[in-house]
C-alpha cells in the first residue's frame, strides 16, 4: 500500500482561538475516520489561512473522506484548495518522516 498525502488549506474567516473552539468537535470525528492515519492542524494567522495535513493509508480512504460529510460541509467555501500527494518512501524514511 502507498501512503497518501492530503493537503487542506482555506481563508481564516477570525481569530485562532475562535477556530481553535469551532473546530474542536471535528477533532475525534476526523480521528475516527478509516484509513486516516494522522492529521496535523496548520494555521498562518498572518496569511488569515488554516488547514490540515493528513496522512492516509491509500487513494480509497482518501477519496471516501473527500467525498464524505465533513468536507461536504466546507465545499461551499471559495477558498477550500484540496491537494492529494504520493509519499515518496525512500526519501521520507531518510528524513524520518513519520509514514510508515
Amino acid at each position: 500500500m502507498l501512503a497518501k498525502i492530503l493537503q487542506i488549506n482555506y481563508k481564516l474567516n477570525g481569530p485562532r482561538v475562535e477556530y481553535e473552539r469551532e473546530n474542536l468537535p471535528y477533532a475525534q470525528p476526523i480521528a475516527d475516520i478509516p484509513g486516516l492515519r494522522w492529521k496535523v492542524w496548520i494555521i498562518n494567522e498572518a496569511q488569515s489561512e488554516a488547514g490540515g495535513i493528513y496522512l492516509f493509508d491509500d487513494d480509497a480512504a482518501v477519496q471516501a473522506f473527500v467525498d464524505g460529510p465533513i468536507i461536504a460541509e466546507m465545499k461551499g467555501d471559495p477558498t477550500l484548495s484540496i491537494k492529494a500527494f504520493d509519499v515518496i518512501a525512500e526519501l521520507t524514511t531518510i528524513t524520518r518522516g513519520p509514514v510508515k
